[in-house]
């Protein structure tokens, strides 16, 4: 198994990163388009028609504004996305697990250069709000 774990940091409040992370409007700005919602037990999805991706989700974990975690399964993987959050100062701390591949392959590969680049798109979207 091969898990990987990210780090991110902003210049915005936990509860505007928060948001971003629950918020299926703006989850869609910088994620996939989706009708995600925080409540345990949901299943939801994630698509992007561009690539004829589509991923299914159940939420698994809402501790807002500290922790959401819920299934991320698409295509050959199936896998789980955990988000953990902590603001100090004026920084708040972003982390990501994203925990069940098989192997360090291009699944895992993909999923560590697409959240890269999604996080991007959020530092973006943090920005204009």
């Amino acid at each position: 198994m091969a898990d990987l774990s990210l780090d991110f940091q902003f210049k915005s409040s936990i509860h505007k990163v928060w948001e971003a992370l629950t918020d299926s409007d703006i989850l869609a700005q910088w994620v996939m388009e989706n009708n995600f919602k925080p409540i345990v037990g949901y299943k939801c999805q994630f698509h992007n028609e561009a690539i004829d991706l589509v991923v299914d989700s159940e939420v698994l974990v809402v501790d807002k504004p500290h922790k959401l975690s819920y299934t991320w399964v698409g295509g050959p993987i199936d896998t789980i996305v955990t988000w953990t959050l902590k603001q100090e100062g004026e920084t708040t701390y972003l982390h990501l697990d994203h925990s069940g591949f098989e192997q360090k392959g291009q699944a895992f590969n993909g999923a560590k250069y697409g959240w890269a680049s999604m996080v991007d798109e959020l530092k973006k979207v943090l920005d204009e709000a």
